[in-house]
């Protein structure tokens, strides 16, 4: 699993696995699921996040297992 934040694509796009990208669907305003060659949701992206989010500081993230 891969979380990437891209200042400059102004997303968070986190990758489930390694699998190929074949299609993408915009399921919300900004919220794109990424599906590979099995149908399976391999990756979701957030875009716009300085529109979602305050300030955001890309540098720092949080992670809570739980």
């Amino acid at each position: 699993m891969k979380l990437h934040a891209g200042k400059e694509a102004d997303a968070l796009c986190l990758r489930l696995d390694d699998s190929r990208i074949i299609e993408s669907e915009e399921v919300a305003a900004g919220a794109v699921l990424d599906f590979n060659e099995c149908n399976e949701v391999a990756g979701i992206e957030m875009m716009n996040l300085s529109k979602r989010l305050s300030a955001v500081d890309l540098r720092e993230f949080q992670y809570q297992n739980a």
